[in-house]
């Protein structure tokens, strides 16, 4: 740890024959102060550069930096969020590139391509999220709202769930594939080989290996995404050609699959304080649970049915609760290794 000025300072003076006028004003104190004003800032200098040999101490960009030059593992970036729109409307109705549609949260969507509405009255156009990250993932039919109108366009929406909108990769989860890389190197293909190439997948957040699950050359890699829920099917094609293009061969039997989805269920009789709203509370009931799931997700083998408890009776508006049963049982959820816990219902 680095001195402070007055200590240096009175250490200096420590060093002086005390047959010297040392007092404050003298010439001998006047003399060894800039030094040791010097000498702190140096003393900080040091110890500023020596925090950041250790990793735990780097963020951002720092971080970034000195995992790439030590490992060659680069931080994966945020991502926009995608979908196909289906677009009912008059023939002859055209939809240009830069229209926008939106949620009714207010997450905004771009139209990238030009359609005309044709003869069926029905046209499929793609879309892509304004903001990156994860906040452009939203469920099925809610991307219906033309902030500015277009005429002849009765209705829009996505068919499907939006999920493949990644926040960029954390400074925590930068440094776990860090210590990923230098406690378990992967090398000559062993597993860890297999789940250092599938995360390093942008949208892949964790992965397993099983080795010889199909006989002696056969491997199976499992994924989740960075949101902690099953990976799409387009980030499973994704992993797989960036496995087949790095593994050695002697594989014949590659397999990649996303992790099976497990809905927390819960039905629970909730007291609201009677200031708040029973729909929101529900909401960020499961706000909360999905937090949580998230940080369990290829983490621990069980769901706690004391945690959801908690979870409960900390979000705010709930008074007390009695009667839970998560997926109806007062008893822990176990998760096998090829699966995920979801958010599912509350009282549904």
């Amino acid at each position: 740890m680095a001195e402070t000025e007055l200590e240096i300072h009175n250490r200096m003076l420590t060093k002086i024959s005390d047959e010297y006028d040392k007092t404050d004003g003298s010439f001998i104190y006047d003399a060894t102060r800039p030094p040791s004003i010097e000498l702190a800032q140096i003393q900080g200098d040091i110890s500023t550069v020596e925090s950041k040999l250790d990793i735990q101490n780097l963020k951002e960009d720092e971080l970034s930096r000195f995992v790439y030059t030590r490992t060659g593992i680069i931080r994966k970036s945020a991502t926009y969020a995608t979908s196909i729109l289906k677009i009912v409307g008059n023939a002859g109705t055209r939809i240009t590139q830069g229209d926008l549609t939106s949620t009714p949260s207010g997450a905004l969507y771009e139209f990238i391509e030009s359609v005309v509405i044709d003869n069926t009255g029905v046209i499929n156009a793609k879309v892509i999220c304004q903001s990156s990250g994860a906040v452009g993932n939203t469920p099925a039919n809610t991307i219906t709202i033309l902030p500015i109108s277009i005429d002849g366009v009765i209705s829009v929406t996505n068919d499907n769930a939006v999920t493949n909108g990644y926040d960029a990769e954390t400074d925590d989860d930068l440094r776990l594939r860090y210590f990923d890389k230098l406690q378990r190197p992967g090398k000559a293909g062993n597993k860890y080989h297999f789940e250092e190439w599938a995360k390093s997948v942008v949208g892949v957040g964790d992965a397993r290996c099983v080795p010889r699950y199909n006989g002696p050359l056969s491997v199976k890699v499992i994924i989740i995404d960075s949101n902690g829920l099953p990976g799409s099917t387009e980030l499973v094609t994704t992993t797989r050609k960036l496995i087949e293009s790095e593994m050695s061969f002697g594989v014949e039997d590659l397999a990649v699959v996303s992790a099976t989805a497990v809905p927390i269920n819960l039905t629970v009789t909730l007291r609201i304080l009677s200031s708040a709203d029973e729909a929101i509370v529900i909401a960020r009931i499961k706000s909360n649970i999905k937090d949580y799931l998230k940080e369990l997700a290829f983490q621990s083998d069980r769901v706690s049915y004391a945690k959801i408890g908690a979870l409960i009776i900390e979000t705010n508006g709930v008074a007390d609760y009695e009667n839970l049963l998560v997926n109806g049982a007062t008893a822990n959820v176990e998760i096998l290794d090829d699966q995920v816990a979801i958010v599912g219902g509350v009282n549904e």
